[in-house]
């Protein structure tokens, strides 16, 4: 990819992302505060098929926008797909697998009094306490 192809795919996967945060968390309701879907699985997706749009090899246009044709994207796009996949089977298995033997959440007691006192023994931010 040329600089200013990395600069564009750069400033759509910013654009993209917050978009994807909006969809994700808001519309979807999915628990993901730090937005690792969005960065990582939506705008991972886009920096693999951006390559078949206006990826370069040396000097030859291999992207679909730039003389390449539409096989370099077809073949990121299946790339881009099969990861996909592979991460959901594989991410259900990882945490099936941890929900029936240790299990995903924290009691709601360890929740309310501070998982830096149940994890790690000490309060993390000493001082008065509020709650809401």
């Amino acid at each position: 990819m040329t600089a200013g192809g990395a600069v564009m795919a750069g400033l759509i996967g910013g654009i993209i992302v917050v978009f994807s945060i909006e969809l994700i968390e808001k519309k979807l309701k999915v628990d993901d505060a730090i937005g690792a879907v969005s960065v990582h699985g939506v705008c991972g997706f886009w920096g693999t098929i951006v390559i078949g749009l206006w990826g370069v090899d040396g000097a030859d246009g291999i992207g679909l926008f730039n003389g390449g044709g539409g096989a370099q994207f077809v073949a990121q796009l299946i790339g881009a797909i099969a990861y996909m996949v592979w991460a959901m089977v594989t991410s259900f298995i990882v945490f099936a697998a941890l929900k029936y033997t240790l299990g995903l959440r924290v009691t709601e007691e360890e929740e309310v009094g501070g998982l830096d006192i149940s994890e790690h023994g000490q309060i993390a931010y000493p001082g008065k306490r509020e709650r809401e």
